[in-house]
């Protein structure tokens, strides 16, 4: 049980030490970036239930986190359907600009913190663990 605190522990320092580093180097937050991915990776827009089940928060926790993306023009609301009783984010061209300006500072990122201290032999090995506990994470 102590190992797995300590990988606990040591998975939300890098965590934290990305997030920091991407908002440093591109002023913006790890949590905006997922928002905007989640919407490019969709086609450009989700009902907000979807976006928020995809990035595991909150429905109220996105309906803020989108809103300072929208202030931002990132992102824009729309009423979803004819009842008017749903919310659908969408990616402005904005947004895409800054998903595709700070993409590969993520990416930079998460080999620095991550891939790059691992070895082939520890990479197959992570692969083989992930393959026995990964479900189907496709959406949809």
């Amino acid at each position: 049980m102590e190992a797995w605190h300590s990988l606990l522990q040591a998975h939300a320092t890098l965590m934290r030490q990305l997030a920091i580093d991407l908002e440093r180097e591109t002023g913006l937050a790890l949590a905006g970036f997922d928002v905007l991915a989640q919407l490019s990776v969709a086609g450009g827009e989700l009902r907000m239930t979807e976006l928020a089940a995809r990035a595991l928060i909150s429905r109220s926790g996105m309906t803020r986190r989108v809103a300072r993306l929208v202030d931002e023009g990132l992102v824009r609301r729309d009423t979803a359907g004819t009842d008017g009783r749903g919310v659908v984010v969408a990616l402005t061209d904005a947004g895409m600009t800054r998903l595709t300006e700070t993409a590969p500072v993520h990416v930079r990122g998460v080999t620095e913190l991550f891939v790059a201290k691992l070895d082939d032999q520890d990479l197959a090995a992570l692969k083989s663990a992930l393959d026995k506990v990964t479900v189907d994470c496709t959406f949809g």
